[in-house]
């Protein structure tokens, strides 16, 4: 079994529930960081979802505030993180481990 360590995915969340990172075939995927950054000078929602359950539901974060979390949360594979935030300027990185 092969390890590897990873930023998962990372990107501008956008105001609609969209897919930010998809478990590889074969493949087991361990998420063990998530940071959101608002970049808008007023207070947004962001929602991330890990196959299908939510993870952060209409979870706030400040002006100009970046959070970060440190969680350990396995999916199987071809299972999807989605998320999305209330406004555009939100942006996201998910760190983690592929093990296959």
């Amino acid at each position: 079994m092969a390890t590897t360590l990873k930023a998962l995915a990372r990107g501008s969340f956008a105001t609609s529930s969209a897919t930010l990172y998809t478990v590889p075939a074969s493949t087991t995927t361990v998420v063990s960081n998530v940071s959101v950054c608002n970049t808008t000078d007023a207070s947004v929602n962001f929602f991330i979802l890990l196959d299908g359950v939510e993870l952060f539901s209409t979870t706030a974060i400040a002006a100009y505030t970046t959070v970060v979390i440190d969680i350990k949360q396995a999916l199987a594979a071809t299972k999807v993180i989605a998320g999305y935030a209330s406004a555009v300027g939100v942006k996201y990185h998910l760190s983690g481990a592929e093990i296959s």
